[in-house]
């Protein structure tokens, strides 16, 4: 059964988090308490409501219906908040790709759903396991499966809502040869043809995430630790990478990559909760450590100056980039399942000024949820100004007097 349900933004929990540049990789949770005081643990079962200071406070009781005491604050500052939740039960969500007003939604029930304007618009279906992943490029559709094949399918130029399987990755011919010379690795792909170009034996375990820069640079992220820089070398009709640079060494799994818009930045999830990025200007060099997850991160994308982190600990960092630093802006925490893919768009709501995203989250709990971010939230020093700046001008209490909410 199909379920929607629509809610009010919710508050978000904000802790003020920076990037440390002099934070180790591999530095034990000891140490980064002691490095890090300002970082706060939190507890994934609260709901997203739960987590600001304003709502922790046992002097802010009101309803979900009552008008709170810190409208004005609401009012004059953009917020991050969950929009909807799209709900079938019918499988854990593993992927999502969105474009235009359109998402597709993947799961371990070998179904592909559209969804449109927040409702179901249309699904087809692979024979082939679990949808792992789901690329949009122009008039295709790339699905990655359990099987270990890729599926192509092409939008029917009449009716958008029909979806056709135009091929499948690698061919018959494609296993026949790799059955003959074990050492070809069926790996880098031409988009028109869907013809084989190179085969790459990039990681001595699974290569968790291949992520590619506009000017064709590749960074691949395995479970064996590492993070690999290779280059494309077009020599007449033959395309080879070459590897150029390895950026990590570790002895967790490297789960996820992204590549920020600009193409500067490089960020990289793993299984021990940590996001490292570096940063290019003329070679790329390590820029820090973001830590805000408790479990592994499961997923990353970015857009603008933000930076999204979905984690095994249910919750979602949300993360501005302001020159050298990194402040997490917010923690979205409405899923009751870890993390599993992100996604986002730009808000059509978006103007010079303010800079909004829509953020898709796929979880594990079986929903997809829907958040408006804004760039221009504010962080938590800000709203705690704010904060002391209502109380202080409408009852004259004492920010002093008031019990410290932990968070």
């Amino acid at each position: 059964m199909f379920k929607e349900t629509t809610s009010l933004p919710s508050k978000l929990g904000n802790n003020m988090m920076h990037s440390d540049p002099n934070l180790s990789s591999t530095a034990s949770d000891d140490e980064f308490a002691a490095r890090n005081s300002s970082f706060s643990a939190f507890d994934p079962s609260r709901m997203s409501s739960e987590g600001s200071p304003m709502m922790m406070s046992p002097w802010n009781q009101t309803t979900p219906f009552s008008k709170s005491p810190w409208s004005q604050v609401e009012d004059t500052a953009p917020q991050n908040g969950l929009i909807s939740s799209l709900v079938r039960e019918e499988g854990h969500i593993y992927s999502l790709a969105a474009a235009g007003d359109l998402l597709y939604t993947g799961s371990d029930s070998k179904n592909i759903r559209v969804w449109k304007n927040m409702k179901e618009f249309s699904a087809f279906k692979s024979n082939s396991g679990l949808v792992k992943a789901i690329i949009i490029c122009g008039e295709k559709i790339f699905t990655g499966h359990q099987d270990g094949k890729v599926r192509v399918w092409k939008i029917h130029p009449k009716n958008p809502s029909l979806h056709k399987r135009a091929g499948t990755l690698p061919t018959f011919m494609d296993i026949f040869k790799c059955s003959i010379k074990p050492r070809n690795y069926v790996a880098v792909w031409r988009i028109e043809n869907s013809k084989c170009l190179e085969s790459v034996k990039a990681h001595d375990d699974a290569v968790n995430s291949v992520v590619v820069t506009v000017g064709g640079m590749v960074f691949t992220g395995s479970a064996d630790g590492t993070v690999k820089v290779w280059t494309r070398e077009i020599q007449g009709k033959v395309t080879k990478h070459a590897l150029v640079d390895t950026l990590l060494k570790q002895e967790c799994a490297v789960t996820a990559l992204v590549v920020s818009g600009s193409g500067s930045v490089v960020y990289c999830g793993s299984s021990d909760g940590l996001v490292n990025f570096w940063e290019r200007e003329k070679e790329l060099s390590h820029g820090g450590v973001l830590k805000g997850h408790k479990l592994a991160v499961l997923c990353l994308a970015a857009a603008g100056n933000l930076v999204f982190s979905g984690s095994a600990d249910k919750t979602i960092c949300v993360w501005r980039k302001e020159g050298m630093i990194h402040t997490c802006l917010s923690v979205l925490t409405s899923h009751t399942g870890p993390v599993k893919c992100l996604a986002v768009e730009e808000d059509k709501d978006s103007t010079a000024g303010d800079q909004k995203w829509v953020v898709y989250s796929g979880s594990l709990d079986k929903s997809v949820k829907v958040w408006s971010v804004s760039e221009l939230a504010p962080d938590l020093h800000q709203m705690t100004m704010m904060q002391q700046n209502y109380y202080s001008s409408e009852g004259n209490v004492s920010w002093d007097s008031i019990p410290s909410a932990k968070y």
